[in-house]
């Protein structure tokens, strides 16, 4: 038997002897456990769960353990083994917004598509421009790394002047067409643009997935596009950075790169950006995109609601 089921013999036993004296009743009704039983019953937890979702402290924009164990009369442990067990964290918050784009559904088939089947004998890029990278020198050395303690690095910094990054992203062999500029204008986007068409062979067609930004409509950049059959221009939805590929790279960017760094002019961000850039050419990875639009679809859906209900 404890072959079959995939358990141990000793198992097997319990359960036996369990059957032998009472019968069924035995294998049905649960033994009394040892250890002290229950002091806090479910409707105190539903209560305590109820004021984390629903209600604000007097003074406070959210609970945290202490406040809420005084008003629940249970200790603040009890609060957290609560909260853990639900998967509850009132202290952090995240940023969202929600799209109020009409032509949100549209868009979002759109790009979805162009990531799960790109167009075949043609190049699918995830542009857009990461503005004001400040080159920020710290007033003082950190402290470095050692046991039981991480590094650290002043809170102040000296201002030495910012870039504006514009890349490209091939989202078939992951690769980045990258170029800094003091600006982030129309011209600086046409400048990077005409830099895409000439490293991009002259024989395929190019998708740019882009964000709704108002110097990728300006006239003279669609005036510019009109111009080249090669280029298919494909926008996001509004408030949906998310579904820019590019915007994922960007993230590790700045984790890896600019975050922690120390600049003395911008010339050396500049330099650092390009090695960054050039480590990662060297082994390109593609982000592999795997949510179809509905399932997004139905996540904003439900967004919606969560949101109509609180309004």
């Amino acid at each position: 038997m404890a072959q079959a089921w995939g358990i141990t013999r000793q198992t097997v036993a319990l359960w036996q002897e369990r059957f032998v004296e009472p019968g069924i009743a035995g294998v049905e009704k649960e033994a009394p456990r040892s250890g002290r039983p229950r002091t806090i019953l479910a409707p105190q937890i539903d209560e305590i769960l109820r004021r984390t979702t629903r209600e604000t402290p007097p003074t406070a924009t959210h609970w945290s353990t202490r406040t809420l164990a005084q008003v629940s009369q249970v200790s603040f442990s009890t609060v957290g083994r609560i909260w853990r067990a639900h998967g509850l964290k009132p202290h952090r918050v995240k940023t969202c917004k929600l799209s109020n784009d009409p032509r949100f559904a549209e868009k979002l088939e759109e790009v979805v598509n162009l990531y799960l089947h790109p167009p075949p004998d043609a190049i699918l890029l995830a542009v857009d421009e990461k503005c004001q990278i400040q080159a920020l020198e710290r007033t003082q050395p950190g402290l470095p790394w050692k046991k039981g303690r991480g590094g650290t690095r002043t809170h102040d910094y000296k201002r030495h002047g910012t870039t504006t990054l514009f890349a490209a992203m091939n989202t078939q062999d992951g690769t980045v067409m990258d170029v800094c500029m003091p600006k982030h204008r129309h011209p600086e986007w046409i400048k990077f643009l005409q830099l895409l068409r000439r490293r991009t062979p002259g024989d395929k067609d190019v998708h740019l997935i882009m964000d709704n930004y108002s110097a990728h409509k300006d006239p003279a950049v669609q005036k510019w596009l009109a111009k080249q059959p090669r280029f298919h221009v494909h926008f996001t939805p509004t408030s949906s950075s998310g579904l820019n590929m590019v915007e994922r790279f960007f993230r590790d960017l700045t984790d890896q790169c600019i975050r922690r760094g120390v600049f003395h002019a911008v010339m050396e961000l500049q330099r650092a950006i390009r090695h960054s850039m050039d480590r990662h050419n060297q082994k390109p990875k593609p982000y592999l995109w795997t949510a179809q639009a509905t399932d997004i679809l139905e996540k904003v859906k439900r967004a919606w609601a969560a949101l109509r209900a609180r309004g």
